[in-house]
């Protein structure tokens, strides 16, 4: 027998000659006897949890140190050369970081997260792609709340509405999924990334649903799958998650009395070894399934850290849009960011973020900018953006200190106006593609009589389904538009010239439908088409010359130190390669989000430095 086997009976010291029979190794009777739950460490040591205290176990059972607490809920992750352990402090209902030390043989407590508002039936750890560890905090009735440990701080992520009755759950940090056991009904599978929409699967649900017994009990996470007990522990379940789907691949009986925890460990052959156990078993036992899943691997997109944010926008639900960048020629901080409320009208912010206007004008859906066109005798910066109430199109100026009025509008004798893009011809004047939800594009010239401004109609042409985010690359005379669940074409942007529409990038594994917004950087070297990624929460970025090749990808996730939260679901989007000064340099990009956390709220809108998407995919 090998000597991690004879370790592991020891340490977790079975008592009966049943439960002997079945492991290969001796019994002590020890200060795990009535452990209740387990989690192996690095180089055969444990952590127990029972009544009176947190242990921390050699390989051969000896007690290296202890946390005299009565805790329940016991979850680990690594944490460089240490371990990162957190427990529930039953009596305060409070979640406690330990930082374990296994080469100096010490437990200790850090600062512990705010109580909630509720008993916590159940906690667990989760690391997510960008390698920062949240905290999941379950109560009886289904309430549930998701932390983030920034050092010595305990941000609040999220709320979340859990199955009630969960009193087990564990998160898949490779699938980002986080798996929750229903007592009364199964296991479930719900979305742990906190950026994104809610997400819920059934993995294995009670009779007749499902093979279940009573419902589902413990669980552990499986290198591509998971290992779960039904909810009176008679019942091991091994299921493996692969290409979007569950299977059970055995369903064995523990013969274990009261069976109500899991622990996993690694031999040293690399087979997985399954401690099955609990306070109500009186011991554990050790099982070697037959495993061969593996995790599966990252999709290596970088992740890229937000400057700044907007303020949350003053409606909830799906109201924050498209932003567009007015570039101040004198100074170069005094910027504005616009931005539209579906619900409400037009949102202009300094580039701290902060709101300096409001203009309710109604249903705004996409906003442009160009600076110092020509609109009849005047020359003008202007923003125009698509009216949802009336389907018109509405223009606003925006004078030498940023300040945004209204212009006027003109009708388009479209149904469901919605999205839209500016273009700058070579004679200095401003046009306007506006599309349609059945696939309508309407080119204008934006015009003027007087103070009257009016649109031309220069052509028209079409795609086959809905469409919303375009661009105009005015150097190249070439406008990008995006079918949503199609890709990404493009078209001369002339108004007099054929509309043969190229498709340069489709929707697949590299742009994940729906296709939203996007925007061009036009830098010294090189111009780069850059294109929100809906399906998958990233952004796209390729070269704006055929042959269109692509540069990679990227998602912005968290600045903690800034107290900003990730993007995603992004509807619209805007670059610029102005100097705006501070980290914005080289340019910036200013992005929607479609969930705004650290905590909840409102949508509002990104800003990423240019240079730190250059970095991270080694752009020109």
């Amino acid at each position: 027998m090998k000597p991690s086997l004879i370790a592991i009976a020891i340490t977790l010291a079975l008592t009966t000659a049943a439960q002997a029979a079945t492991i290969p190794g001796p019994t002590i009777p020890g200060p795990t006897t009535h452990a209740h739950e387990l989690a192996a460490l690095p180089n055969g040591n444990w952590l127990a949890l029972d009544k009176t205290a947190l242990r921390l176990l050699a390989a051969d059972g000896t007690e290296r140190a202890h946390l005299t607490v009565r805790a329940k809920h016991l979850d680990t992750r690594p944490l460089g050369n240490n371990t990162l352990a957190v427990i529930v402090d039953a009596n305060a209902e409070q979640a406690v970081p330990i930082l374990v030390d296994t080469a100096a043989g010490t437990l200790t407590a850090q600062a512990p997260f705010p109580a909630p508002a509720f008993g916590i039936e159940t906690a667990c750890l989760y690391r997510d792609a960008q390698q920062l560890d949240h905290l999941f905090l379950v109560a009886k009735d289904g309430q549930a709340e998701q932390w983030v440990i920034n050092g010595e701080q305990r941000l609040p992520v999220r709320k979340l509405a859990l199955p009630p009755h969960s009193k087990h759950c564990r998160a898949d940090d490779t699938s980002h999924q986080l798996l929750i056991s229903e007592e009364g009904a199964g296991l479930w599978a719900y979305n742990a990334d906190a950026e994104g929409g809610p997400h819920r699967e059934a993995v294995l649900l009670k009779k007749p649903y499902g093979t279940l017994e009573k419902g589902a009990g413990a669980l552990f996470i499986l290198p591509g799958g998971v290992a779960v007990l039904d909810a009176k522990g008679k019942q091991l379940h091994l299921l493996r998650h692969e290409a979007g789907k569950w299977s059970t691949v055995s369903a064995t009986d523990t013969a274990i009395k009261g069976a109500e925890q899991l622990a996993v460990t690694t031999t040293a052959d690399g087979k997985l070894q399954l401690a099955i156990g609990g306070e109500e078993a009186a011991g554990w036992q050790v099982r070697t399934p037959a495993w061969t899943a593996t995790a599966p691997k990252a999709d290596g997109k970088a992740i890229i850290m937000p400057r700044a944010q907007t303020e949350p926008v003053a409606r909830t639900g799906d109201a924050a849009d498209d932003p567009a960048i007015w570039r101040n020629a004198s100074d170069p901080q005094g910027a504005r960011i616009l931005g539209t409320n579906k619900k409400q009208g037009l949102l202009v912010y300094n580039l701290q973020g902060k709101q300096l206007q409001l203009l309710e004008v109604g249903r705004l859906n996409n906003v442009d900018v160009r600076q110092d066109v020509k609109i009849g005798n005047r020359q003008l910066d202007v923003a125009v953006a698509t009216q949802r109430d009336d389907n018109s199109v509405m223009v606003f100026t925006i004078d030498a200190q940023g300040t945004v009025a209204t212009a006027g509008a003109f009708n388009t004798g479209l149904k469901n106006i919605y999205g839209m893009c500016l273009y700058r011809p070579a004679d200095g004047g401003v046009e306007a593609f506006i599309n349609d939800k059945d696939g309508t594009f309407l080119q204008y010239r934006i015009v003027a009589d007087g103070d009257k401004v009016s649109g031309k109609l220069l052509r028209r042409f079409k795609v086959e389904t809905q469409p919303e985010g375009c661009v105009a690359d005015d150097r190249n005379h070439r406008l990008f538009l995006g079918e949503e669940r199609r890709g990404v074409w493009t078209v001369s942007a002339k108004g007099d010239a054929p509309a043969k529409l190229d498709m340069i990038m489709p929707a697949g594994p590299q742009l994940v439908a729906d296709v939203e917004g996007m925007g061009i950087y036009h830098g010294a070297k090189a111009d780069y088409l850059v294109v929100s990624s809906q399906g998958d929460n990233s952004y796209l970025v390729m070269d704006a010359k055929a042959p269109y090749k692509v540069r990679g990808s990227f998602r912005v996730g968290y600045n903690l130190a800034a107290g900003i939260d990730g993007t995603s679901e992004t509807d619209g989007l805007e670059v610029s390669s102005a100097n705006f000064g501070g980290p914005y340099g080289n340019g910036m990009l200013v992005i929607q989000d479609g969930y705004k956390r650290l905590p909840d709220g409102p949508q509002n809108f990104k800003m990423v430095a240019w240079d730190d998407v250059a970095r991270a995919l080694k752009l020109d």
